[in-house]
């Protein structure tokens, strides 16, 4: 009696576990992947699914059946975020590569490619990306629309590569035209293309296409009863308002959208529901309503880390108000959030457009390196050589950077202590033998001496008020305020001055910022892209250019060298 009762408490206990087998010996074999993800799905609890699929990925191991260990370690990745997922999808991907599966190893990449941008790792994620897309291209016709929908997604919203996204989203849309768009399957997915078109067209400020598509999408979407859309074609066309300045309409359709939004949980469009809110009421002159929603922007900002450029103007707005009303602590709180925001985007961009460039217009050339490198290991003569190359090569750039240090540490010491002639500043004195011989050089191109002196004191009180700190500068502008033209203006510079006017500029730019960034040492706390606006620059890159081409050294390793003098 009591062994029999044992036997079924036993029996009890592993009956769940014998149904599991059995459930997992259905799926191990030819079966579809969608049978599987619906048992999957079936599963209550993620517990459930993991028991699940472990006893999937066993039983294929076991079985040596690679395409069904593929799709488990696939299921598996759903169930994390981040390393793990990617973990997990790396074994699928190896396990489908070779099977001409209709997913995998598609699915897998793309999926990759998702979690690799969620850790704005952009670079990683196209390339993975290109790769679904050849798997997805000889395999599987729907899921390359997907992929060519995500790649055109990635270059709008996180490259500002929007007219490329056009091209590919228009692609897409001639293909899921030729379905039927109004079924469960395709109607979804014809209305988020709708969506992004309409987004992309708002991007570039083509305001009228962008209400066609969100008309569109939303009459599409209420055909369909596709409840999900509805809302977000009301906040698109509601931003779209905002652009065209109907700001009554655009307050009036963004917060009938937003509680369906917010229940969504999708905090990207919560951050674009309150910035376009804050836009409008800033439109209208409703200060205070403008800054309560900017400062929601930052909030949804620090809870989910990311935003893009289309929403950072914000910053600006409450920068400036802080400043009008004496708030120098909001002022300096909000102007360095700006600023790290900016210096993320920039860095990015600069970084992605590179890789656009490389490897998805021409993708062979990773795989032709590869080749080569192989190529190079099977020759063992010549990889000794090249490990000798390399030594030697290491050795010299490493004297070359110990010769560069010195050489850029004189030049350091120049510019903080000028002995020499040839740090100058711009508007040095010339000999007047040289003035009297340069004024008759202008005199015979039709200049007047009376003129050229003229020009040269309005340039004096040009220099000393410093008006070269304007960004937006012309010599047209110049030439204007100086009452004179563009032609005499050039001559007087090349002549007197021995430069260009854009050389000139530059120049006493480049002498203004070595003076404030030796006197304030608070400045050299500021990035790159602050000191460059600051000091009449449009781009962090051209201020280094200039800075390098008049003292030979670039500005990065002036600022270091300043901090080290300061503690020496």
């Amino acid at each position: 009696m009591t062994n029999q009762r044992f036997i079924k408490i036993v029996l009890l206990i592993l009956f769940p576990y014998c149904l599991l087998a059995q459930t997992a010996d259905k799926f191990i074999g030819k079966d579809s992947y969608e049978d599987l993800k619906k048992e999957f799905i079936l599963q209550k609890s993620d517990n459930n699914k993991k028991t699940f699929i472990s006893e999937i990925i066993s039983k294929s191991y076991s079985r040596k059946n690679n395409l069904s260990l593929s799709r488990g370690f696939y299921l598996l990745s759903t169930l994390y975020k981040g390393n793990k997922a990617i973990q997990y999808l790396d074994s699928s991907i190896a396990y489908s590569t070779n099977q001409n599966d209709y997913n995998f190893p598609a699915l897998s990449y793309s999926r990759k490619a998702y979690e690799l941008r969620m850790q704005f790792k952009y670079s990683k994620a196209l390339a993975n990306y290109f790769k679904a897309e050849k798997y997805a291209k000889d395999n599987n016709e729907d899921l390359n629309f997907y992929i060519k929908r995500s790649i055109g997604v990635l270059r709008s919203e996180e490259l500002g590569e929007v007219e490329e996204a056009l091209l590919l989203y228009r692609e897409c849309l001639s293909y899921i035209r030729k379905k039927d768009i109004s079924s469960l399957k395709y109607s979804s997915d014809y209305h988020n293309l709708l969506f992004v078109i309409a987004d992309a067209h708002k991007s570039l400020k083509n305001l009228d296409s962008a209400s066609f598509y969100n008309k569109l999408g939303y009459k599409e979407s209420i055909i369909t009863n596709d409840k999900f859309y509805i809302p977000y074609f009301i906040l698109n066309e509601g931003a779209n308002e905002m652009l065209k300045k109907n700001y009554k309409a655009s307050l009036d359709s963004i917060n009938k959208a937003l509680p369906q939004i917010i229940l969504d949980k999708n905090f990207g469009n919560i951050l674009a529901s309150y910035f376009y809110l804050g836009k409008s009421y800033a439109g209208m002159s409703s200060e205070k309503k403008a800054i309560q929603n900017f400062i929601k922007v930052d909030s949804m900002y620090l809870l989910n880390k990311r935003i893009t450029p289309e929403f950072i103007s914000g910053y600006s707005y409450l920068i400036e108000y802080y400043k009008k009303t004496g708030d120098k602590e909001n002022q300096l709180k909000f102007l360095n959030k700006f600023m790290s925001i900016d210096s993320i985007l920039q860095r990015n961009y600069k970084h992605l457009n590179k890789v656009l460039v490389k490897e998805y217009d021409t993708p062979r050339l990773l795989a032709e390196k590869e080749s080569l490198v192989q190529s190079l290991q099977n020759n063992e003569s010549r990889y000794f050589i090249w490990i000798l190359i390399l030594i030697v090569g290491i050795g010299g750039l490493i004297g070359y950077q110990f010769y560069s240090k010195k050489q850029y540490q004189k030049r350091f010491e120049a510019i903080i202590r000028p002995t020499s002639v040839d740090f100058q500043p711009s508007g040095a004195i010339k000999k007047e033998d040289d003035f009297k011989q340069e004024s008759k050089s202008q005199e015979s191109r039709g200049i007047a001496i009376e003129v050229v002196e003229q020009l040269l004191e309005k340039l004096v009180y040009f220099e000393r008020n410093k008006e070269y700190l304007e960004n937006t500068i012309t010599i047209q502008k110049v030439a204007l305020q100086l009452n004179t033209n563009t032609k005499y203006l050039s001559n007087v510079i090349n002549e007197h001055k021995g430069k260009t006017f854009v050389h000139y500029i530059n120049d006493l730019r480049i002498t203004h910022a070595v003076d404030q960034l030796q006197a304030q040492t608070k400045l050299r706390n500021y990035t790159m892209p602050f000191l460059a606006k600051e000091f009449g620059f449009n781009s962090a890159e051209a201020f280094a250019a200039a800075f390098y081409k008049k003292n030979k050294i670039k500005p990065t390793f002036f600022l270091k060298a300043l901090e080290n003098e300061k503690y020496s």
